[in-house]
């Protein structure tokens, strides 16, 4: 099975609650992530690739919205989420605490429907995500798996970008898209 891998990068704040280190549970902070993205397919495209990297335009777009914004888990209490809402431009609401973890399931979660979305154009064959590895220091990350997405527990629709964020989009639409 060949793998290509996709490098994204991006510049986020979030607190993650309810993990061990005070720090972390308390305060707002942030990270320089690195998001890997990796993909397989059981045959080569015309080009002799798994898939042009050029074709990975909206997942570099869903990776970039998270960049200079703020994680804001939907499980804050409604007075943090309305302070969190008043002072950033830039926000996305989701449905599992911002971890490593988190957005490894929940990267891993949307990129996956990015792809079956993705119009094959080139004689690609059955693309697959493998595996989204999310660091979030130069020594850790997390990385999700397609049988981990038997922890996910929510849908596309329990994710929200503000309208910073939206506004920003190349294609407005392409969210709602994904959405149908």
């Amino acid at each position: 099975m060949m793998i290509i891998r996709k490098l994204f990068k991006f510049e986020g704040a979030h607190i993650v609650r309810n993990c061990t280190s005070q720090r972390c549970r308390e305060n707002i902070h942030g990270h320089s992530y690195q998001v890997e993205v990796f993909i397989t397919s059981d045959r080569l495209d015309n080009g002799y690739m798994v898939m042009d990297f050029c074709r990975l335009e909206q997942v570099k777009e869903f990776i970039e919205s998270f960049d200079h914004s703020y994680a804001l888990w939907n499980e804050e209490p409604e007075a943090f989420k309305t302070f969190i809402h008043t002072y950033n431009r830039r926000v996305v609401e989701i449905p599992v605490s911002p971890s490593a973890e988190g957005f490894a399931l929940l990267f891993h979660y949307v990129i996956d429907r990015i792809l079956q979305h993705t119009e094959k154009i080139n004689g690609e064959g059955h693309i697959r995500l493998h595996s989204v590895r999310v660091h979030e220091t130069a020594t850790g990350y997390a990385e999700a798996f397609r049988e981990d997405l038997d922890l996910v527990r929510f849908h596309l629709s329990d994710i929200h970008f503000s309208e910073g964020i939206r506004s920003e989009w190349k294609d407005a639409t392409w969210w709602n898209r994904l959405l149908q």
